[in-house]
């Protein structure tokens, strides 16, 4: 199929697969977000997660960091944190001279905790890092290491002493995830199974990938197929955001700006990258209906109308969705 190595599509598959199950030693449920953060780690991209406190976000990075062999770094974010506080900085040692102290943001995972916590001075510190994949400290440039994948969370709950991150930087990350509470069932498991009474390396994860591996699946998530029609089916996905009425959707008026063109590439990489996750060598419309919340609801900005009557994106999304010819 237009050169795709079916085999190695089962085999990133069953790897995949292993990953998630040995994700589920430490994390209870959460199943749409770890999909969601193998997705974005797969595609190369950068995930925003919502969450109210205590719900594992954490505990999440840090088993997916061991579970795929990679380095791994968190960040408080704070009102006083600054760029050199992330970046890192040079510095005067007696007797050694000017020496460069890089910062936490070396690291194949990086887990910004509550960004909005901070000015926009810093946020664009951790964001320019994330579009460019290098960092400059005292006029030397610095590339950062493969893979490269930051997790920044945002606490819905907080109002005060918060900065709302600009439209134009949200739309920098690839997925915005949205990480809920879990269900009965679950919340009995994780009575039992929590980081509280347990250390973590009582869990004794394995590592089943490596940076390398997961560099080659990278690049390799390129070459899966996605016909011109599907294609041309994302770019009407993205036109009904910007030109609801012709779609006649009946949410229109609650829509203010449409999808930046990155809503389109999200969608085209992303569909790719869940038809690998579910073992597929070829893109279908429902791969790019899977991702379509995830990649579209960070981007669809609505009016104060819509805020005052609890309209969310994803309300929008799901119209779109139903509304657009499917091909």
């Amino acid at each position: 199929m237009k050169g795709v190595d079916l085999k190695q599509v089962k085999l990133y598959h069953i790897l995949l697969k292993k990953v998630r199950e040995e994700v589920s030693k430490t994390v209870v449920g959460q199943e749409k977000v770890v999909t969601g953060f193998l997705r974005g780690l797969i595609a190369n991209g950068h995930v925003l997660v919502e969450g109210v406190p205590g719900i594992a976000k954490t505990l999440l990075v840090r088993t997916l960091a061991i579970v795929t062999g990679c380095d791994f770094k968190r960040v408080q974010f704070t009102v006083d944190l600054l760029p050199t506080d992330i970046v890192g900085l040079e510095s005067y040692v007696e007797g050694k001279g000017f020496i460069t102290m890089k910062g936490p943001i070396f690291a194949n995972f990086i887990l910004a905790d509550e960004i909005n916590r901070t000015p926009p001075k810093t946020q664009s510190a951790l964001l320019e890092a994330m579009q460019e994949k290098q960092v400059t400290i005292a006029k030397q440039t610095y590339s950062l290491p493969k893979p490269f994948f930051v997790m920044a969370t945002q606490n819905p709950l907080e109002q005060e002493g918060v900065y709302r991150l600009p439209e134009a930087q949200v739309d920098r990350f690839l997925f915005k995830l949205l990480m809920g509470y879990p269900n009965m069932e679950e919340e009995q498991q994780i009575l039992m199974k929590n980081i509280t009474i347990k250390r973590f390396e009582d869990f004794q994860l394995n590592a089943i990938l490596t940076p390398k591996k997961i560099v080659e699946m990278q690049e390799f998530v390129q070459k899966v197929y996605l016909d011109p029609e599907i294609e041309k089916y994302i770019v009407r996905i993205i036109d009904a955001t910007r030109n609801p009425a012709k779609y006649k959707i009946t949410n229109a008026k609650y829509v203010e700006w449409g999808c930046s063109p990155r809503a389109g590439i999200g969608l085209f990489i992303g569909a790719k990258t869940e038809a690998l996750l579910n073992g597929k060598g070829f893109v279908t419309p429902q791969h790019v209906k899977d991702v379509a919340y995830d990649v579209m609801r960070h981007r669809l900005i609505l009016n104060y109308e819509a805020e005052a009557e609890k309209i969310t994106s994803d309300v929008i999304i799901k119209e779109i969705l139903a509304r657009v010819p499917v091909p």
